[in-house]
């Protein structure tokens, strides 16, 4: 029998850009990154994500936000293990 090597597709991650959905104002909720200038912390999100929430009851939970929104959360906290500090976005 001949031998196949079957090579698997690997996706090319594009960081995203969180600039927009992510904002930083001292006077909102302690200073605390907020999403788009609510008062619903990126904190808050993954707090709902790490405690078993599904995106679609977050949403369901929060009309205000969307999945925009919840990956914006997860980039800007991923972006120190990616090599970028959180919170190095214009505006802050």
């Amino acid at each position: 029998m001949e031998n196949l090597t079957l090579a698997r597709a690997v996706p090319t991650l594009v960081p995203m850009d969180y600039q927009k959905d992510i904002t930083l104002e001292p006077g909102k909720r302690g200073g605390k990154p907020c999403i788009r200038g609510l008062r619903i912390t990126v904190y808050d999100v993954l707090e709902y994500l790490a405690s078993g929430m599904t995106e679609a009851e977050i949403l369901r939970d929060f009309p205000d936000l969307t999945t925009e929104d919840i990956k914006a959360c997860l980039a800007f906290t991923a972006a120190p293990a990616c090599g970028a500090p959180a919170g190095d976005f214009e505006g802050s």
